[in-house]
């Protein structure tokens, strides 16, 4: 299995960076993943577990073609998806911290194809490298485009 994760702290409240991530996805996730060259949803209205999306990514200069489905989604908490046409894993957690964010994004990889075994330890750094620069994006966006939180009260 290939797994990476990487989290940081985005000094926004909570509700709008889920809203930001989760229920603009569709519209938010090719601008902070670069490597995404085509998305497209696969079902109506917002998005909810069951929802479905393709894709066309371009990773190290390797094209690839998914289907995957939102396989868990807490307003507020968690968004999380699962290839369909190939197998993979991918969560979005979100937790308070004061009045902003913490975000954690993981990617896992159950298996490697056969051919690509001998470069395991490449797509290891190669996919923690894309997980870290994921969550620095996220942050940079969310940011620079969504108000920051009132100050407590004194």
């Amino acid at each position: 299995m290939v797994k990476a994760q990487a989290s940081t702290l985005i000094r926004r409240p909570p509700a709008p960076v889920f809203a930001f991530v989760a229920d603009n996805f569709h519209r938010n996730y090719p601008r902070w993943s670069p490597e995404v060259k085509q998305f497209q949803p696969l079902s109506e209205g917002p998005i909810r577990t069951g929802w479905m999306a393709r894709q066309v990514r371009v990773d190290v200069g390797r094209r690839s073609e998914a289907t995957f489905r939102v396989s868990g989604y807490e307003p507020g908490r968690c968004l999380s998806f699962e290839g369909i046409s190939r197998p993979f894993r991918v969560d979005y957690r979100f937790e308070p911290v004061h009045h902003h964010t913490r975000i954690t994004f993981t990617f896992e990889l159950p298996r490697l194809e056969l051919v690509w075994r001998p470069f395991e330890r490449l797509i290891r750094s190669t996919v923690q490298d894309s997980a870290e620069r994921l969550v620095q994006s996220v942050k940079q966006l969310a940011e620079a485009e969504l108000p920051p939180a009132d100050p407590p009260p004194r």
